[in-house]
């Protein structure tokens, strides 16, 4: 699987940290990684050691910038509510969201974690445009199930339903058992 995992500076950028580092062990998934010039910035704010970026976010010579070479997958984890916004109405002005929208023509899976809280009207109608063209909204939402014991155990709930989402076998967490 070729899966391009993009990370922005929303709040919350373990998920993005912890899915490169599950990615990056399995031998069935290519993993490339683009970083946003925000998330380099809320790093520094929430003391996050980001992964190495393949691509820089304005790279539109990536082959992710192009139908002809579209990944199988791509995840924006963390997505930020201005990444939403340019992707759900269609403004490729970087790599991250020009593969998304790569990803949605080319009917490619495409989730995108959102961390924020509450959402505004704008907020659920640019998660409404996203899912009526075939992408994947998975808001941070931890469950409590699984009765964690650490923040990890949360970031990793996150972590396997996004796994789930795009086909990839894990043995993160706990499943629901009634």
């Amino acid at each position: 699987m070729k899966l391009l995992l993009c990370i922005t500076g929303a709040s919350g950028l373990e998920y993005g940290r912890r899915l490169a580092e599950v990615l990056g062990k399995d031998r069935n998934v290519q993993l490339s990684i683009v970083i946003s010039e925000g998330a380099k910035k809320v790093a520094k704010a929430e003391g996050t050691k980001l992964p190495k970026a393949d691509y820089a976010d304005d790279d539109f010579s990536s082959p992710y910038a192009s139908g002809s070479n579209p990944p199988d997958a791509v995840i924006v984890a963390p997505c930020s509510l201005k990444t939403l916004g340019e992707i759900a109405n269609g403004v490729g002005s970087n790599l991250i969201n020009r593969a998304a929208e790569v990803a949605l023509k080319e009917r490619k899976k495409l989730v995108l974690v959102l961390r924020e809280t509450p959402y505004s009207l704008i907020t659920i109608k640019n998660m409404e445009l996203v899912t009526l063209a075939g992408g994947v909204v998975l808001p941070a939402s931890p469950g409590f199930y699984g009765k964690p014991k650490s923040v990890d155990d949360l970031i990793d709930f996150i972590v396997a339903r996004t796994l789930d989402q795009i086909g990839v076998k894990h043995n993160i967490g706990k499943r629901w058992k009634a």
